[in-house]
């Protein structure tokens, strides 16, 4: 039985100017960029429509795609389009989370208001992501297993792509290792801090913290979590799910692989970018793979599913 997946990109993808034409054109849209600035103390319109630094600062960057990715789902869901199966990449977790009423929207933008501070907070000195492309998995995680310091997988993408992250000493040893053994490339990332490993375990105890007061419903929509790249299906385990996703691995790859398991052959990307659609062309290139980005995106799709 053909089942569709509501997938949604995380930080990475942003820029000034998405999601504006579903804000000035569709009132659910305004509705929810609104819902997010009462929600976390910030004009989000501002912060993703307006010329500014703020928005590739993750504390800022976290909560305008957030924004972003929820009001284009309001637009798919107005044209009567539902997901059997919800995820997200990161950030984009909370997404699905969104789609799947496990959080209400406005809980969901308060609480990644407070992990993307969180996160920016934990930051230490020293810290660094590398993508390592066109290396078998097996062959990067003993590597980073034999590094001296702290090392590890961010995330697995996709076949081809994984992502390490850590002490900036380590991240350098390790890929010069991973290069000497055959890497088509190592690529320093452009970021602020060494996300998903376990010196960002910190961020994560307040985060849970901040979740104590979140109301969890009942999972009606399967969703896939990172951390386990396996449904969730009692809603005691996604606070701890999601406090453990600061500092833990992204199993973007295993997760998709898991829902393709489950039936999934139509995978819907809602927000900025193509980043996952291009993931997913990796993954599997026989699967219907569709993004939805622009209102123009969301009228093609209408007549496409």
């Amino acid at each position: 039985m053909s089942k569709t997946v509501f997938m949604f990109p995380g930080q990475g993808a942003q820029y000034i100017g998405m999601g504006r034409d579903f804000y000035e054109q569709i009132p659910v849209c305004r509705e929810m960029f609104e819902l997010a600035s009462r929600a976390s103390g910030l004009d989000v319109p501002a912060l993703c429509f307006e010329e500014n630094e703020q928005i590739n600062i993750t504390e800022y960057t976290q909560i305008a795609m957030l924004a972003t990715e929820v009001a284009i789902l309001k637009a798919v869901e107005e044209k009567g389009i539902r997901p059997d199966i919800t995820g997200g990449l990161s950030l984009g977790e909370y997404g699905a989370l969104a789609a799947g009423g496990v959080m209400s929207e406005e809980d969901v933008f308060r609480i990644v208001r407070k992990r993307g501070i969180f996160m920016q907070e934990a930051v230490p000195s020293g810290g660094a992501m590398t993508a390592v492309l066109g290396l078998d998995t097996a062959v990067i995680e003993r590597v980073c297993e034999e590094t001296p310091g702290k090392v590890s997988v961010a995330n697995y993408n996709c076949p081809g792509q994984i992502v390490i992250t850590g002490e900036e000493g380590a991240v350098q040893a390790a890929a010069e290792k991973l290069t000497a053994a055959g890497a088509k490339k190592c690529a320093p990332l452009k970021v602020s801090g060494p996300f998903h490993s376990e010196m960002l375990a910190g961020a994560g105890v307040k985060l849970a913290k901040e979740l104590e007061s979140v109301e969890i419903h009942d999972i009606t929509i399967p969703y896939v979590a990172n951390v386990t790249a396996d449904y969730v299906t009692d809603k005691a385990q996604v606070k701890p799910l999601l406090q453990k996703q600061v500092s833990s691995s992204v199993r973007w790859q295993q997760s998709v692989e898991r829902m393709i398991a489950d039936g999934a052959d139509t995978f819907i990307e809602i927000g900025p970018g193509k980043t996952l659609s291009g993931f997913m062309r990796r993954i599997n290139r026989d699967m219907k793979v569709y993004n939805v980005e622009k209102l123009e995106d969301l009228e093609k799709l209408n007549t496409l599913i």
